[in-house]
């Protein structure tokens, strides 16, 4: 198992990408929503994706589009190119995440997904996110859905706690052209995770309970997070069957 996680700062509601309200105005993974959830005293849960140069960015989506006014993928944008973009409607730029931990300032801690396609990672990705985290003054941990990308980081950053996001990948494949029925098995029951020796679980509420989310958590004793937490029947099973919620669309 990898670092242990402090629970004093972790078992505690964690904002999803922010706390952000699309209809108040205020977008996920942007700096309203961070000081929102400062201000309410929730931990943070943001995504990184790599610029041109690998330079991490708090960004969800490889695609611009959704929230920007731009084409094409944040991977094939230097920092400068993206530093002169706004969500869309707004004066609010991209984030980088050495700017994002700058702002934070270890006031609450945060929860970092390394998004991945189960590709590659672009060259000096990882090796930035390592070097960022590891100088941090704040709790922070590292996760990712894929268990590549977590052992990589236990030998970048061994110190630093990490996690391997899951699903019942039978029934939730957001990456069918990469992970086949055999796989999604795979990784449903978290039979890759050795290498990465994680510090903690997140898996999906409408997956829960599992046996092996009840093995980890029950019987290994590793913290379990669950997402994305938006009602109240999703509440009730978080409640029940893990330790900590990833939440959006309410306030706990």
């Amino acid at each position: 198992m990898g670092p242990p996680l402090d629970r004093s700062q972790f078992i505690r509601p964690i904002a999803h990408r922010g706390l952000h309200d699309r209809n108040a105005g205020v977008l996920e993974n942007t700096g309203p929503a961070f000081v929102a959830a400062i201000d309410g005293g929730y931990g943070i849960e943001c995504d990184l994706q790599p610029a041109s140069d690998g330079t991490p960015m708090v960004f969800h989506d490889r695609a611009l589009k959704r929230l920007i006014d731009a084409e094409g993928l944040i991977d094939e944008r230097t920092p400068a190119e993206l530093a002169k973009l706004r969500y869309r409607g707004q004066d609010t730029p991209i984030l980088p995440y050495a700017g994002f931990l700058e702002m934070v300032g270890g006031r609450v801690p945060l929860v970092v997904e390394i998004k991945s396609e189960f590709d590659a990672p672009k060259a000096g990705f990882l090796e930035a996110i390592a070097a960022l985290t590891t100088a941090y003054k704040g709790p922070i941990c590292l996760k990712s859905f894929d268990p590549a990308v977590m052992a990589r980081c236990k030998a970048l950053a061994p110190q630093i706690p990490r996690g391997i996001i899951a699903t019942d990948y039978t029934v939730h494949n957001w990456w069918p052209n990469k992970i086949d029925a055999a796989r999604a098995i795979s990784l449903t029951y978290l039979l890759e995770s050795r290498e990465a020796e994680p510090s903690f679980f997140s898996y999906h509420v409408r997956a829960l309970p599992t046996p092996v989310t009840r093995f980890t958590r029950e019987a290994l004793g590793l913290p379990l997070f669950t997402w994305t937490v938006r009602n109240e029947r999703e509440r009730a099973i978080a409640a029940k069957w893990a330790d900590a919620v990833v939440f959006e669309g309410y306030r706990p």
